[in-house]
């Protein structure tokens, strides 16, 4: 399952080159900035469930 701040891999590419993206926002929507060039790009759930291929990094909580 994905969260917030995790590093997720998309099915296609963004136009910059690299295709790792940032969850930054959760909830009925899922904001994601490219951490290529910044480009944030707002989807629904359903949308972004569809085109997620994988988690690549998980975010670690520091307590």
């Amino acid at each position: 399952m994905y969260g917030m701040h995790d590093i997720v891999e998309m099915k296609k590419s963004h136009p910059c080159g690299t295709n790792r993206w940032e969850i930054i926002r959760m909830g009925a929507d899922i904001k994601l900035e490219c951490r290529g060039c910044g480009h944030v790009v707002m989807m629904t759930r359903r949308q972004f469930e569809k085109r997620m291929k994988k988690i690549l990094e998980k975010h670690v909580e520091n307590n």
